[in-house]
Formats: structure tokens, sequence, C-alpha cells
């Protein structure tokens, strides 16, 4: 599998995402906003997290008008793998490869933590190897996390098993308690917990590895 880490100005969690996926056995390439293309091969871009842009307008916004913004959305296009992780999920949904909005956390408090998530489908190729209802640990770190959607929207992701994880229990209001979302195809991911950060035993913690292990499975699988 090859991985195209982007790094915004701002970023400050893609060296540890890129090196999840190494770990994972992934070939990776680390690609600077300004890039306007791709590696060749590449599939799938990892958009990390942090304060792109030190998030002086909403969230991602900015990074979402970057040079490298067009070939993240082509790549989806064509059926390419995209994960974003916190800031990289704010930036898909300005992106808009994935529906909602990542609002002001209920308190208005930043949030840097262990959560427990519950994995809600194991139906993607990014929970694959995790149980439907399994509850996992996953650390959080946003000011800006709580995923918000329309009624129609929540019942479309309901409808189409298109939410991946929610926190169990919820802890920054997103409605359903929402942590992680798909795209129509299943192939975007957008989640606020960072996997890459329980993805070594230095970590404490291993359960964000199988994020990485399923994605590995999956695609050299393909």
């Amino acid at each position: 599998m090859k991985a195209a880490v982007i790094t915004f100005p701002g970023s400050n969690c893609d060296r540890d995402l890129a090196v999840a996926l190494e770990q994972a056995g992934a070939e990776v390439a680390r690609v600077w906003h300004k890039d306007e293309a791709l590696p060749a091969g590449t599939d799938l871009v990892a958009v990390p997290g942090g304060f792109s842009f030190g998030d002086y307008l909403r969230c991602g916004a900015i990074a979402a008008h970057s040079p490298v913004a067009g070939a993240i959305k082509a790549h989806a296009a064509r059926g390419g793998y995209v994960l974003g992780v916190c800031n990289g999920f704010q930036v898909l949904t300005e992106l808009n490869l994935l529906p909602g909005a990542l609002m002001r956390n209920a308190g208005l408090r930043f949030l840097c933590r262990e959560a427990v998530l519950r994995v809600a489908t194991s139906a993607s190729a990014f929970t694959a190897l995790y149980r439907a209802g399994e509850e996992i640990r996953v650390p959080v770190a946003h000011h800006d996390g709580n995923f918000q959607i329309d009624p129609e929207g929540l019942a479309a992701l309901k409808d189409q098993d298109r939410i991946a994880f929610t926190y169990a229990p919820g802890i920054n209001g997103s409605v359903a308690d929402i942590a992680g979302v798909l795209s129509e195809n299943r192939r975007v991911l957008g989640m606020m917990p960072h996997p890459e950060r329980a993805a070594d035993p230095a970590h404490g913690g291993m359960d964000g590895a199988k994020l990485f292990a399923s994605l590995m499975q999956e695609l050299v699988a393909a």
C-alpha cells in the first residue's frame, strides 16, 4: 500500500500518522500542501491532525483551498481511499468529501484525554478488523469536534451504515455521539479521535493499530 500524508502549515500529527502507517507496512510519502499532484500509485491519502493555517477561519477551511486540495478530491473521485484525522476530518468536510460540520465542543472546552469509542460498523476497509459493537480506547485532542448534521443527513448515515465510530459515552455534544463517518462509497473516513496515538505499545494502548492494519489488509488484498 502506498500512502501520501499531507502536511499543511500548522499540522502537528503528520509524522505520527506517517509512522503509524509505516509500522502497518505501508510505503509512505510526505506531501506538502503546495504540491499539486500526489505521488504516482497512491492508494491512500492521509490528512493529519493539528491546526492547519492556525484555524484562523473555520477549522480546515483554508486548507481546503490549498493547491493539493484538487488532487485529494480527484483521488477520492476515482475511488481512492482517504483518511482524515481530527483537523483532517474538518478538512474533509470543507472539501465536501464528507457530510456534516465540526462545531465547537459543548461547554466550549478543549478536550485532551483518552476516549472510549464504540465501533459502529466493521463493513469498511478502515474497520474490517474490528467487531461491530466493540469498544476501544483512543485519545482525543480537539476544541471543535462537535459533529453536527441535519436530520435528513443523520438518517442517511444511519440507513447506509456510514457511522464508523461513536463515543461511549458522548464527550463533546456530537449528534448521536458520532466520532467518525464514512463517505457513500465507504472509501473516505473522517474521525476526530487519533488512532495514530494508539498504535504503539509505548503510547499505552494499541487499539488504533487495527485501523491501519485493516487498511493494509484490504488494500493489499485488492
